[in-house]
């Protein structure tokens, strides 16, 4: 009886602990949920927010400690861990825009799709489930989630939303809320709505792809010319007496200055450049 008690005992002392561990969801706004949310839109999963600040940590310190070494002067091993230290990020926001372009080109493939599968007298749940095998490749994943979600709970209401957070995407959040609106309201205008979606998006594809074709070169001259002096400042850090200056306070003031007003020009160079950026207003 005695071990029992004991057992009984250690088995609740491990649920209390347990139910006092549970991961909770970041709260909206804070530094997690921001992170949690690009990742979520760029598509990457099995990688935390935590680890991608660790990744972040990580490289910008081995940087730091690489360009001193080579170079012997603090101040531009600091600058350089500092820019390498922002290099997953940049990644990540790069993957966002790029499976944000991806995308935008293949929602009206599937918007039409969908269209023909309820044409042919499909309803609304089966033909999302059947763009899991027969719609564009980057949407397939998330619509057979859906599909597996839905024919597991039978409610199509949650299995949206549960589509929602798996695409994270504006377009696919107006998509699944006009579906949802016509599911609820019923009627037969759903070929009409759909095809008049399709439209929209096609020609709002078309539209943003023209701007962003057209600025593009300008864009990625005016990177070339930002990045060009710190790196002929990281070539001639391999040779220490070289750099040996930049040891005195006034070298720390010109590279403390020239870094200062690269990170200015490069915000007001990308502020002028960023085209309106549709939000996710109806997640």
């Amino acid at each position: 009886m005695g071990p029992l008690l004991g057992l009984l005992f250690g088995l609740g002392l491990v649920l209390i602990i347990r139910s006092r561990t549970v991961p909770r969801s970041a709260a909206p706004g804070t530094v997690d949920a921001r992170l949690r949310e690009l990742l979520l839109q760029a598509g990457i999963e099995g990688v935390s927010p935590a680890q991608l600040i660790g990744a972040s940590v990580g490289l910008g310190v081995v940087t730091l400690v690489l360009v001193l070494g080579t170079s012997g002067v603090p101040v531009i091993g600091l600058a350089f861990g500092l820019f390498a230290s922002l290099i997953p990020l940049t990644l990540v926001r790069r993957r966002r825009g790029q499976r944000a372009i991806e995308l935008r080109e293949v929602w009206p493939e599937a918007v039409d799709n969908l269209t023909s599968a309820v044409r042919a007298g499909l309803s609304l749940p089966e033909a999302l489930t059947q763009l899991g095998t027969r719609g564009p490749e980057q949407l397939r994943a998330a619509f057979t989630r859906f599909g597996d979600d839905y024919r597991a709970t039978g409610r199509f209401s949650e299995s949206l939303d549960s589509l929602k957070s798996s695409l994270a995407d504006p377009v696919g959040d107006r998509v699944v809320e006009a579906l949802r609106m016509a599911r609820e309201v019923g009627g037969s205008d759903l070929g009409r709505l759909l095809r008049t979606l399709s439209s929209f998006l096609r020609e709002d594809a078309r539209t943003r792809s023209e701007l962003e074709t057209r600025q593009g070169w300008t864009v990625n001259a005016a990177r070339l010319a930002l990045g060009a002096p710190w790196a002929l400042l990281l070539l001639l850090s391999t040779q220490p007496s070289a750099v040996a200056a930049y040891n005195e306070p006034a070298g720390v003031i010109v590279l403390v200055v020239g870094g200062g007003v690269s990170f200015i020009a490069y915000r007001i160079m990308l502020g002028i450049a960023r085209l309106p950026v549709e939000r996710r207003v109806l997640k």
